[in-house]
């Protein structure tokens, strides 16, 4: 068996994030990042890791995984989302189109579950993205997230992740470096993602005009979100009560069975 490289640091896994999509990571750095934790090895899928593992996390390890599609998964990747990981729910945050196009996997022991998004099948407004770094871009499109997916959540999971890591009293720095690692954790299927992103913006190329911003994942997009996500719902805390429905007493409940007591 070939022993894996060993685990890049905090500041190195944050510096390969910074990768622009367009360009493929290092073979050595991409082993070394999806070899250890908070990556998991998942057959059939991508992008999957322990959010109680994120350097930094305060949420419990081994209680919330978040992933890339889970349609793909191998019989050795179901066995290792049941036996191995422990998974027993799976929540599915993709769009009707999305669901439908690409059913969940039947796994026996596990349960899926999904709801219809509260509106129409998302847009891309490339323009947005023109600008800077594409922080009005981002902020439009995960606030537009949050309206989206009161009912039910690469930027729906994005977001669901952000708000338990938050509820669990993760610091800022950590919530955007989960944020930044699925540039890592998308690498196997990069390709993939930005023939679906260039079909589903429309645009001409790589280089069309807010395209890569859109495409790039940068702390400065990520905080122009929290930055919205202050003004209209008083943080994530704001929008547990107020856009979800939870009382006060439930979003206490909800912290503290988040957080893990060390």
């Amino acid at each position: 068996m070939t022993t894996p490289p060993p685990p890049l640091s905090r500041s190195a896994l944050f510096a390969l994030s910074q990768t622009d999509a367009a360009d493929p990571l290092p073979p050595s750095s991409l082993l070394a990042a999806l070899s250890h934790p908070p990556f998991v090895s998942l057959p059939g899928s991508f992008n999957t890791r322990d959010l109680g593992l994120v350097p930094g996390s305060r949420l419990k390890p081994n209680l919330f995984f978040r992933s890339g599609s889970l349609a793909g998964l191998t019989d050795e990747g179901k066995r290792v989302l049941r036996d191995e990981l422990g998974v027993r729910t799976v929540y599915d945050l993709r769009s009707v189109a999305e669901h439908t196009a690409q059913p969940d996997p039947e796994v026996d022991g596990v349960q899926v579950c999904w709801e219809t998004p509260g509106e129409g099948e998302a847009t891309v407004e490339l323009g947005k993205f023109v600008e800077g770094e594409g922080e009005e871009g981002y902020e439009w499109m995960y606030l537009g997230v949050l309206g989206m997916y009161e009912g039910a959540g690469r930027d729906r999971t994005g977001v669901a992740s952000a708000l338990l890591l938050a509820l669990a009293g993760t610091d800022a720095e950590a919530v955007e470096l989960d944020f930044m690692l699925s540039r890592i954790g998308t690498e196997p299927a990069r390709e993939q993602l930005l023939a679906f992103a260039l079909r589903g913006s429309g645009a001409a190329g790589v280089d069309a005009p807010g395209f890569r911003n859109m495409c790039n994942l940068r702390v400065s997009s990520w905080r122009r979100f929290v930055q919205g996500l202050e003004r209209e719902y008083g943080g994530w805390e704001g929008y547990v009560t107020g856009a979800l429905g939870f009382s006060d007493d439930e979003l206490k409940v909800i912290k503290r069975n988040l957080r893990r007591e060390d």
